[in-house]
C-alpha cells in the first residue's frame, strides 16, 4: 500500500502544500491538487512543451517531473505572471502579435520565453527559435510566436528604463 506524502512547494511566490501519491507528476499536482489548470496536459511524453513551467527559473516539462522532486523549490506557472489585472508583457504581446490561436500551447511557450528573457533581455530571432524549439504549435505558426517574444522583449527593456 502506497502512502501519500506531504509536499511543500513555493508556487507563484506563495507557499503551497498537498498530500500526494509519490508517483504523481508536477503537472498532475498543479492541475488536480492545486487547481492551477493553466499548465496544459499535452502529450505526456515530453515532446510538445505544453506543460512547461519554471522550476527555480528554468523551464521544465512538468509531465516528466515527479512532484516530490520539487519539494521546497520555486515553481512558476502561467497563473503567476499577471500583475493583478495587468497582463505580463509576454501575455500582452502574444495577444497583440497574434501569437496564439487555440491557446493550448501558449502557456508553455510563454513560460519558456520568460526564462529566455530573464537570462537574455535582447535575444536574436535564432536564440528565440532555439529556446522555444521544444514547444510545438499546430495553430498559430512560429513566426507570430517569435514576433510576440521579440515584442515582449522590447516592452520589458522599455520598462527597465
Amino acid at each position: 500500500m502506497r502512502r501519500n506524502i506531504q509536499l511543500a512547494l513555493n508556487v507563484n511566490g506563495e507557499p503551497a502544500e498537498a498530500s500526494v501519491a509519490p508517483y504523481k507528476t508536477l503537472l498532475e499536482v498543479l492541475r488536480e491538487d492545486l487547481g492551477l489548470t493553466g499548465t496544459k496536459h499535452g502529450c505526456e511524453l515530453g515532446e510538445c512543451g505544453a506543460c512547461a513551467v519554471l522550476v527555480d527559473g528554468e523551464p521544465q516539462l512538468s509531465c516528466l517531473t515527479l512532484a516530490l522532486e520539487c519539494e521546497g523549490r520555486s515553481i512558476d506557472t502561467i497563473e503567476g505572471l499577471a500583475r493583478g489585472p495587468e497582463l505580463h508583457p509576454l501575455q500582452a504581446a502574444f495577444a497583440d502579435f497574434g501569437g496564439s490561436q487555440c491557446g493550448y500551447c501558449t502557456p508553455g511557450v510563454i513560460m519558456t520565453a520568460k526564462a529566455l528573457l530573464d537570462r537574455n533581455p535582447s535575444p536574436t530571432r535564432d536564440e528565440i527559435r532555439e529556446a522555444t524549439a521544444g514547444n510545438l504549435c499546430r495553430c498559430t505558426g512560429y513566426q507570430q510566436i517569435t514576433e510576440a517574444i521579440e515584442g515582449a522583449a522590447a516592452r520589458l527593456r522599455e520598462e527597465k528604463r
